[in-house]
């Protein structure tokens, strides 16, 4: 007879309980944070901003017979460079306030042919048709003229109008500073006017900053930049957009 094995040695008739299953980690995807709109990036992705310290004087709607030739005389006196937004229809009957421009080293800035504030909204083929014809006219006026910037009439920016620009090799500008110099009501007199302008200029203006004004129809402005002129020079670097 086989001698019985005491029950402490037993080896276990029952099978271990199989390991728990193991339990992987679940990571949850953090939510991206939506990308912040660059300081200087304005309506559609028009620039807001020079992308530095200096301040950018813009003027738009001329050329104007009376008041550019003015604005230029102001400009060249205080060794300022500014920048034009010209509508075709008004290059096209003087073409020499743009070859005057383009003498005093200013840069240019296709602003439509007809002051359009719909022009966004229409057609690509429109928007550069009529980009084309204003660019045209500018360059009947001086050849091989560089024209780097397009403004929307209004700032009314869309995709579309922004990047037609862009393949006719134009950069969108917008402003960082509007004085409405062109909202003069019947009740404001010249002067109260040409006050609130430079007010309006010297309280809003900081490093950086494009300044919307208009040299077209506009003689207040002109006024208005016999004061601030000498006053934005002495506390900003005033550039041209290259």
């Amino acid at each position: 007879m086989v001698p019985s094995t005491p029950a402490a040695a037993r080896k276990p008739t029952t099978k271990p309980s199989p390991l728990a299953p193991r339990t992987e980690k679940t990571t949850v995807p953090k939510k991206a944070k939506p990308k912040k709109k660059p300081a200087h990036t304005g309506p559609a992705g028009s620039l807001l901003t020079t992308g530095g310290k200096g301040v950018a004087l813009t003027f738009d709607d001329g050329p104007d017979p009376a008041n550019t030739p003015a604005l230029l005389k102001l400009l060249a006196k205080q060794h300022v460079k500014a920048t034009f937004c010209l509508v075709g229809e008004n290059v096209k009957r003087h073409p020499e306030m743009v070859r005057k421009i383009v003498a005093g080293g200013h840069t240019l800035c296709n602003h439509t042919w007809d002051h359009d504030l719909k022009l966004g909204k229409k057609k690509a083929s429109a928007i550069r048709a009529d980009m084309r014809r204003t660019n045209a006219a500018i360059r009947a006026a001086v050849p091989g003229a560089k024209i780097k910037y397009f403004r929307a009439p209004g700032g009314n920016f869309t995709p579309d109008i922004v990047k037609v620009a862009e393949e006719l090799g134009m950069k969108s500008i917008y402003w960082k500073v509007d004085p409405r110099d062109w909202e003069h009501g019947r009740e404001e007199s010249d002067g109260a006017h040409t006050s609130r302008v430079i007010n309006s200029v010297k309280n809003r203006t900081r490093a950086g900053a494009i300044v919307l004004s208009h040299d077209y129809a506009q003689p207040d402005t002109i006024n208005a930049y016999r004061v601030l002129l000498p006053w934005l020079k002495s506390r900003f670097k005033l550039v041209p957009l290259p």
